[in-house]
């Protein structure tokens, strides 16, 4: 097999300490913990500058984000790779069930579910995944998510999460 040349192309990325977030946003609740990372009072988690999206708008129970994928994320098809949709879905959908969370409480995901529907190009430009509690119980909360082109408004993909949750 015969190696193909090709021009090198590098990223690099920057983020700050991710437990600073934490430990600075411990008093507050979940709501005001998410709104304060999308409006840059505490550092963003760094999974956000090494993926390529931010955080957009929260309310109880819904949180969304924006991104634009770069080909950074392609894989060997030509396309970018599911694990992006995948990413921010479930940033959505956990963001939106930690603005719920009371000071004290935390979640972790247990599952995620994700349909991919069209696939993301370059030519699909900027993004938008909304992400919706479908139900919080004392132990389980469960949201949906839809990640949609913001050019054409077409569902890109779309996916649910169950989520549990304890006492820090």
């Amino acid at each position: 097999m015969k190696k193909v040349e090709t021009k090198a192309r590098t990223r690099t990325i920057t983020w700050e300490d991710p437990m600073d977030a934490l430990t600075r946003g411990a008093d507050l609740s979940g709501l005001e913990f998410i709104r304060a990372i999308f409006d840059g009072k505490l550092p963003a988690p760094p999974i956000t500058v090494t993926i390529g999206f931010t955080g957009g708008t929260a309310e109880e129970g819904k949180a969304t984000f924006v991104g634009e994928a770069g080909e950074h994320l392609f894989n060997p098809i030509g396309v970018v790779h599911g694990g992006f949709a995948t990413t921010i879905l479930d940033s959505a959908m956990g963001c939106a069930v930690h603005t719920t969370m009371a000071v004290g409480e935390a979640y972790t995901t247990l599952e995620v579910k994700v349909n991919f529907v069209r696939p993301i190009t370059l030519d699909t430009g900027p993004v938008r995944c909304e992400g919706t509690v479908i139900h919080r119980g004392g132990k389980i909360a469960t949201a949906e998510g839809r990640l949609i082109a913001e050019r054409t408004g077409k569902l890109l993909a779309h996916g649910t999460t169950t989520c549990l949750v304890f006492k820090r």
